[in-house]
């Protein structure tokens, strides 16, 4: 009896020492690095042949990959997205025009973003990098500390940026003045009481395709795979400086893109052009990597199927750091945070995507527009192979109900909504017919 007393305490002991060792961090440091203009045909661990980025492979490498996540097909409204966690017809962030200052797009008043929901939960927070499309500053939609560049082609090699409103002056590679920022606000966090979400927002590898500040000074499109070299890099020493202040298991990093590859720059995956790029409404305008690590936590090596929207991040950082999404709002967010943690879930049926009057959403296995074209989508991101209505399996036809039924119900064409979802005009009118025809 003493002998099992005895082994029975030591158990105890050994479960409460590994429960303590594997147990996540309540709040861990977010970090999300944001690429511009960085498809799926620019990093090698999604099958890119021409180029190589070995520090962003690691990342997946030691975390998730998810093959299938979609943001919108520019800049501004993928940032909308992102930052709002709600669909473009709700916000009014629809194009790259109408989310700033003085257009009928996303105000931080009429949102509740992810900086201030984090801020909410007792995070330090912080913008770097690009904030042009964005309306207001980065002050109003949350963010403690931020530093960007002043004007629409502020850059890359410049003469001025903006860091916490002041206007600094100076010959400078603005790349290398958003790494040091954000280097210095992980720095300054390291040792502090409160969590810190970085959101890292890279100029690179935006054109124009200048000369990086270790490749010759010679601009053009030869100079595209030197940036993302570069861009690659800075991944990684964001990484590094991560691990060597001791917070790797403390700090969860994201990496994706804002949205496909621009035009001029096609690549091949394992041999097969990906359909569409940047500011198209196919496959590969919308369609981007992304990223998680997380030592202990995330699945190494671990590649994820499940359907992801850009507007999901909102919920996915709530969960992690433990703050509350009012309830009264309407957020189109799912948190894919159980996946992060090799759970099954709870994933989303399908992914909403919208540039302007166009928009289309988008299943596992079919498509349709807002035309209510059907496209079969079993050979993407390379075919999107349109069905026609005489041409219907059972299949087809079920896919064509139920899209039909999700675009009656989302209502896209009747415009911005409050916070409660709610819409008005004849849009609204003829989506609620829809709906019931539906």
């Amino acid at each position: 009896m003493k002998i099992s007393s005895r082994l029975l305490a030591l158990s105890s002991l050994v479960f409460s020492a590994v429960t303590a060792h594997s147990a996540p961090v309540s709040k861990p440091n977010i970090i999300f690095i944001l690429a511009d203009d960085l498809g799926l045909d620019g990093v090698s661990c999604y099958g890119a042949d021409t180029h190589k980025t070995p520090q962003i492979d690691k990342l997946a490498a030691g975390g998730t990959r998810f093959e299938t996540c979609y943001a919108a097909p520019l800049c501004g409204p993928s940032r909308c997205a992102l930052m709002t966690g709600r669909y473009a017809f709700r916000t009014g962030g629809i194009t790259n025009g109408s989310w700033r200052a003085g257009g009928p797009g996303a105000k931080s008043r009429d949102e509740q973003p992810m900086a201030k929901v984090l801020k909410q939960a007792g995070y330090a927070t912080c913008e770097s990098g690009k904030w042009r499309q964005v309306g207001e500053s980065p002050w109003d939609w949350g963010f403690d500390e931020h530093c960007t560049d002043p004007t629409a082609g502020g850059w890359y090699w410049k003469d001025s940026y903006i860091k916490n409103g002041q206007t600094i002056t100076g010959s400078h590679y603005n790349p290398d003045v958003i790494q040091a920022f954000s280097l210095d606000f992980i720095r300054r966090h390291a040792k502090g009481e409160k969590p810190f979400f970085l959101y890292y927002s890279m100029h690179l590898v935006h054109k124009p395709t200048l000369h990086t500040p270790i490749s010759p000074p010679k601009d053009g499109p030869e100079r595209y795979d030197d940036n993302i070299k570069y861009m690659d890099r800075q991944v990684g020493e964001i990484v590094a400086e991560i691990e060597k202040l001791g917070l790797r298991e403390k700090t969860i990093i994201f990496f994706s893109g804002d949205n496909g590859t621009a035009v001029g720059y096609p690549s091949p995956i394992h041999g097969r052009m990906i359909n569409g790029a940047k500011a198209s409404m196919l496959e590969g305008g919308s369609r981007v990597p992304l990223i998680a690590s997380w030592p202990g936590v995330t699945p190494a090596g671990k590649v994820n199927k499940d359907i992801v929207n850009f507007t999901d991040m909102v919920a996915t950082f709530a969960e992690l750091g433990g703050a509350q999404l009012s309830e009264g709002f309407k957020y189109d967010s799912r948190s894919i945070a159980p996946q992060l943690r090799g759970e099954k879930g709870t994933p989303r049926e399908w992914a909403f995507v919208q540039l302007g009057a166009k928009w289309y959403v988008r299943e596992q296995g079919f498509k349709m527009n807002e035309s209510g074209g059907l496209y079969d989508m079993s050979d993407a991101p390379f075919v999107e192979k349109p069905v026609a209505p005489e041409a219907d399996t059972e299949a087809t036809k079920a896919a064509r109900a139920r899209l039909t039924a999700v675009l009656a119900d989302l209502n896209p064409a009747g415009g911005k909504t409050d916070g409660n979802g709610k819409q008005g005009g004849k849009g609204a009118k003829k989506a609620e017919r829809k709906k019931k025809k539906a």
